[in-house]
């Protein structure tokens, strides 16, 4: 009892102190968020109105005091059916990988682009990317090549909105050659408003080298691609950010893309400059996220073949977890206005009248999308990050997608029952482990590091 009351003293003076760093609102800056609110709330309404829905079902609450707390107890989840990832729609069960490839993965990119994260425009503009500068510096003690680099959207059709993607490279100032990147959904700096790096949050961190410093004292590199550069994480964004930009400023069909599909997007817009890089191996190239970014981490690897590697961070609803369990965050979250922007307008009927239940797909439907590429999963543990992201929904989507990874002659988890936290379910290329820590993916990058090695072998150019 006294660790566990330790463990969530240290994660609140963490994130007490996080928050000291943010400066008091101006009046300004509390009008412009009245504004962007009653924006959002207009958005949502006419994605309702465009749907033909009246309402939708409310989602619980996220305070387990609460009276409509979120479900937190195993006993009370209710039994459901997953659809197999194996199965065609006509009914027909696919038998080889090859057949997979060209059947079933096609149906299940449609189901996920028609009814959760959305379809590319049929038109996107190219993205120029300009080196801002290049400076020698160092992480902790290790010596980096860094360069800043700037994405320019072409807005040459619809000047009125302007899209700059930030990213950020760096990679061993002594590597002898082109080495591997891990890409995270991250920040640049402070979102608190200060220019402070950004350090991994959560508890399991103390006294180990930050993320940074393991990737490159490793040898490999680190980039951080920072997605509100892309697209706002908030609806009242929509009509700008390159969903704007492709809409010229209009609103989204229900079946246009949202936030996380267009993070996603930058994804590969961004592989496609590090293909053009001589310090980077574009034949490993990782991307990693937490939470929202942990979502964005889950699509871009599903929909993105050129990256190798994922690291997937407390992705929970809407991420790697089973939509159909009811535990923790539901789709009636996922829908109301402060998280819909993150999905196309089809999601929302799921929250009324339809149901998670009659979802084609699901989050083992996300996982398998890519096969046979390696993915990790990660979550802290409950007393600590809660339960709201639901580890075991997002470790049992790695259960239930590794049908498809076998498919492929490849290992699945090798279990289906829940490990107890710190164990790493590491030897196949479906991989899990949930740390003591916060909502962080900081206590799991050793463990990662490791389990990456094995496909990337040591990639040590220097002791």
């Amino acid at each position: 009892m006294r660790k566990t009351v330790l463990l969530c003293l240290h994660g609140l003076l963490a994130l007490t102190a996080a928050l000291a760093q943010q400066p008091r609102r101006t009046p300004e800056q509390d009008s412009l968020m009245a504004r962007m609110q009653r924006k959002t709330a207009a958005d949502h309404r006419q994605m309702l109105n465009q749907l033909g829905i009246q309402s939708l079902r409310s989602g619980p609450s996220g305070n387990p005091s609460a009276p409509n707390a979120a479900n937190r107890d195993e006993a009370k989840v209710p039994p459901y059916t997953l659809p197999d990832p194996l199965v065609l729609k006509n009914g027909k069960k696919v038998k080889s990988a090859k057949d997979w490839v060209a059947t079933k993965r096609p149906e299940l990119v449609e189901d996920f682009e028609r009814e959760v994260y959305g379809r590319l425009p049929a038109v996107i503009p190219n993205v120029n990317w300009q080196v801002v500068s290049v400076k020698d510096t160092v992480v902790g003690n290790q010596p980096i090549k860094e360069k800043t680099l700037r994405g320019v959207v072409d807005n040459s059709a619809y000047p009125s909105i302007s899209v700059n993607m930030e990213l950020v490279l760096a990679t061993p100032k002594t590597a002898s050659g082109p080495v591997p990147v891990v890409m995270e959904f991250g920040f640049i700096r402070s979102p608190f408003g200060n220019y402070a790096p950004v350090q991994p949050i959560g508890l399991g961190s103390a006294g180990e080298p930050t993320w940074k410093e393991q990737l490159i004292s490793r040898g490999w590199g680190y980039a951080i691609l920072v997605p509100s550069s892309i697209q706002a994480d908030n609806g009242a964004g929509l009509t700008e950010g390159i969903i704007g930009l492709c809409n010229k400023g209009q609103f989204r069909k229900p079946d246009d893309w949202g936030a996380l599909r267009a993070w996603a997007w930058g994804a590969s817009r961004a592989v496609d400059y590090f293909e053009t890089d001589k310090n980077v191996d574009t034949k490993r190239i990782a991307i990693e996220g937490l939470s929202r970014y942990g979502k964005a981490t889950a699509v871009a690897m599903a929909f993105e073949p050129r990256f190798s590697l994922a690291f997937i961070g407390s992705s929970g609803a809407g991420g790697a977890k089973i939509l159909r369990r009811i535990f923790g965050e539901q789709v009636e979250n996922l829908a109301g206005s402060g998280e819909y922007h993150w999905f196309c307008g089809n999601f929302l009927k799921y929250a009324g009248p339809l149901t998670p239940q009659d979802m084609p797909v699901d989050g083992h439907s996300l996982v398998a999308l890519s096969a046979p590429r390696p993915v990790f999963i990660s979550s802290g543990s409950p007393q600590v990050e809660g339960q709201w992201v639901d580890a075991k929904g997002m470790f049992l989507a790695g259960v239930h997608a590794g049908p498809v990874y076998k498919l492929f002659g490849k290992k699945d988890l090798g279990t289906s029952e829940f490990p107890r936290i710190g164990t790493p379910l590491i030897d196949g290329e479906i991989a899990f482990r949930q740390h003591a820590g916060g909502h962080s993916t900081g206590p799991n990058w050793s463990t990662w590091i490791a389990w990456a090695c094995r496909y990337w072998g040591d990639c040590k150019y220097f002791e």
